[in-house]
């Protein structure tokens, strides 16, 4: 069967080619009456509009690229890159845009990046999990609007992002451990060139002070081995900790299982607390206190900050959402 075409859809429909034109391009100024015409002849014939066409067109590609600044394992490790995918699709089916994932983890895939979205084959980049000093972001320019989920480390004036308050989140954990009567708490940080490393460091140090001293802080790299390694480190250079405040639910899995071949009861011995209340937080043993993150809240209002700039706005703000803690078992 030969595939239909607009020439076929305008006759079916009984109105000009270009009125068909104008519809599928966007342009509101079609009446009524025309766009159901157009729509039902759309249906009936089973037309599929050409991108390629298109694109010559609107100047536009119908392609978002998500970039994850992480090594190819971390993208089936942690869940909360499933929640900003979902969201993403989500929102971008609505505008019958595409989603195109790429992972920058190396100097090799950061290339394939830059040559794909410099080529003019993105309308717009969503930034995940970017660390300070990326040559990606200064490699891509301005050549095509993008915005961060979570603040690009000294780009925080150039790209929009929308975050948590990482450093508000900490405090709230550190807090309730100091307000649980445990005395030597200890922290199990993301890595030092995030803003999700360096904030809730900070936010645990100002309830800690003096007490959160360099032997009671491990750093990790978000995923549950690091987590095990610092735990590690940690009952080696401080035996008598009573808690940790660990800076993501999935380096927190890993420091339950240390404690556990340790020998130490959670939370008898170890209050153990955790940060993004995601899907690991309620499968671990015991599940975790943790910080809630509005993870599908963050993905949505980034998604309407990169719409907004495709959609031609010269300025969009970055947008902080407040944290909440979760009480369970582990602490």
């Amino acid at each position: 069967m030969k595939r239909p075409t607009i020439h076929d859809v305008a006759a079916a429909a009984g109105v000009s080619r270009g009125t068909v034109s104008r519809l599928l391009n966007g342009d509101r100024y079609v009446s009524p009456a025309a766009r159901s015409a157009i729509e039902q002849a759309i249906s009936e014939t089973g037309y599929v509009v050409n991108r390629a066409a298109r694109s010559l067109v609107t100047q536009r590609t119908g392609t978002i690229v998500m970039v994850l600044s992480e090594p190819h394992e971390k993208l089936f490790e942690d869940p909360n890159y499933s929640t900003l995918i979902r969201v993403a699709i989500r929102r971008l089916a609505e505008r019958d845009l595409s989603l195109v994932m790429m992972l920058s983890g190396d100097e090799g895939d950061r290339e394939r990046v830059v040559r794909y979205v410099r080529g003019g084959h993105a309308d717009g980049v969503l930034l995940v999990s970017t660390h300070a000093g990326d040559p990606l972001v200064s490699a891509l320019g301005s050549v095509t609007p993008a915005v961060s989920c979570g603040a690009v480390i000294g780009r925080e004036s150039v790209i929009p992002y929308a975050t948590a308050d990482d450093r508000l989140g900490a405090r709230q954990m550190a807090e309730y451990l100091v307000g649980q009567g445990r005395r030597r708490i200890a922290m199990i940080t993301g890595p030092m060139d995030t803003p999700g490393g360096i904030q809730r460091l900070e936010g645990f140090a100002d309830v800690l002070g003096r007490k959160a001293s360099s032997k009671l802080v491990a750093h990790g790299d978000w995923t549950q081995a690091s987590g095990e390694r610092a735990m590690t480190e940690l009952l080696e250079r401080s035996p008598d900790l009573d808690a940790v405040f660990v800076a993501s639910d999935l380096m927190a899995a890993g420091a339950l299982t240390t404690l556990r071949a340790a020998g130490r009861s959670v939370p008898d011995d170890v209050a153990v607390g955790g940060f993004d209340d995601s899907s690991v937080a309620t499968s671990t043993l015991p599940p975790l206190t943790t910080v809630r993150q509005p993870l599908a809240e963050m993905a949505n209002r980034t998604m309407d900050l990169l719409l907004a700039l495709i959609d031609g706005a010269e300025q969009v703000e970055p947008v902080i959402l407040p944290t909440e803690l979760v009480i369970r078992e582990s602490a």
